[in-house]
């Protein structure tokens, strides 16, 4: 077997069955195998799958972010004691952020895969609007008009959902396009049907169940449904194929065509949940404000994508978690609401959000950056928050 001959047979192996050369060929495509590693940035970061040191380091992440938003619950405790800690205004926090909540969930997938969606606001109100008209069209009060809407609601999420991941996917045109358009689209047919004015058609028995609602004592329905859907697209992302495909078209498409993975279609999956969910929020918003809300969703999508960013998943896509997206939207949910009790112009809670963002994003960077060199961060400040040395295993 001549030289050429025995690096095209390495070369075909690796790519269809890893670890199939040996012997002789085996030694000596080593060194060579370690210099394509080196090379490779992002394969660098592929080789260290989520089992291992990444899976520690981003629960690691999640606890700095718990430990930031602790920080800022004490403060406000201190400041406002009797009123912050009241189980009411807990109940109104827990509450506000429970929409966002599940519009997080299809987020977090998206921005896994290194993509964006900045139509989820408008998707919502869409759905919304849909589900008002079709659930007055039918004229009952009772469960069956209720169901139906949230079939309705959630069926028009998943059609624009649809048209993004097949733009994306097929017609290859960048998400942060698709998703502008169709923000611009599904916001423009809410106004057309609607003529500009919010619908108020949802059921009683919607608002009074799902919108006001508690299951037990002071727990309200709303947050028990959102905490249920976030507790399966967790389980959904970290136990099952499709999230690891997830993380592996964010990680690197390219890799993940060569062992399998259709790309392709994937990110139709993840652009169809992610616009399943935001019809879901869709009902569950017209349930809690009893409106279409149709002027009010214009910043929707910015405090999602804040909220998962700041909760530690990447923008550059292949990290990510649920648990972290959670505790990064109760941020900006805190802020607001301790700014009002201590009496503090709302504004400023945009301000501090806006920054907490830049720094989330930069923190990442630096991370990244420090991950592809095979070194630590050379950031004093941030092991003191426990960040410790990270490096990439060879």
């Amino acid at each position: 077997m001549t030289s050429r001959d025995g690096v095209s047979e390495r070369a075909s192996g690796s790519a269809l069955e890893p670890g199939r050369a040996t012997g002789r060929n085996e030694r000596e495509a080593e060194p060579s195998n370690a210099a394509s590693k080196e090379n490779d940035e992002t394969a660098v970061l592929d080789e260290d799958p989520p089992k291992g040191r990444l899976a520690r380091l981003a629960r690691l992440q999640a606890l700095q972010i718990v430990l930031v938003l602790v920080v800022i619950v004490l403060i406000f405790a201190v400041l406002r004691p009797t009123t912050f800690l009241s189980p009411f205004n807990i109940r109104g926090i827990v509450v506000n952020t429970s929409i966002l909540a599940v519009l997080g969930v299809g987020m977090t997938f998206v921005i896994i895969t290194g993509g964006i969606d900045l139509s989820v606001g408008s998707v919502l109100v869409f759905s919304g609007v849909i589900a008002d008209k079709t659930m007055a069209a039918m004229g009952g009060a009772g469960w069956g008009t209720a169901t139906v809407g949230i079939v309705v609601a959630c069926l028009c999420g998943l059609g624009w959902g649809l048209v993004n991941g097949l733009l994306i996917a097929r017609a290859r045109v960048p998400p942060l396009i698709v998703t502008l358009g169709t923000l611009g689209m599904a916001l423009g047919f809410s106004q057309i049907i609607t003529g500009g004015i919010d619908l108020r058609d949802a059921p009683e028995v919607l608002v009074n169940t799902v919108g006001f609602g508690n299951i037990v004592g002071q727990i309200p329905t709303l947050s028990v449904i959102a905490l249920l859907v976030v507790v399966l697209g967790g389980i959904v992302l970290h136990r099952t194929r499709f999230g690891l495909y997830t993380y592996a078209v964010g990680s690197n498409a390219e890799a993940g065509r060569r062992v399998g993975v259709r790309v392709d279609r994937h990110l139709v999956k993840v652009y169809a949940l992610a616009g399943l969910v935001a019809g879901f929020a869709g009902i569950l918003n017209l349930a809690f404000f009893q409106s279409t809300t149709i002027s009010g969703q214009s910043n929707t999508n910015l405090n999602v994508i804040a909220g998962v960013v700041i909760g530690g998943t990447s923008l550059f896509g292949g990290v990510g978690s649920i648990f972290g997206t959670v505790i990064g939207l109760f941020i900006p949910s805190v802020l607001q609401n301790g700014f009002v009790i201590l009496g503090v112009q709302s504004f400023w809670q945009q301000v501090v959000v806006g920054a907490v963002l830049i720094g989330a994003v930069f923190v990442d960077q630096a991370r990244r950056a420090a991950a592809l060199r095979g070194s630590s961060l050379q950031f004093p400040f941030l092991s003191r928050f426990g960040s410790g040395p990270r490096k990439v295993n060879r």
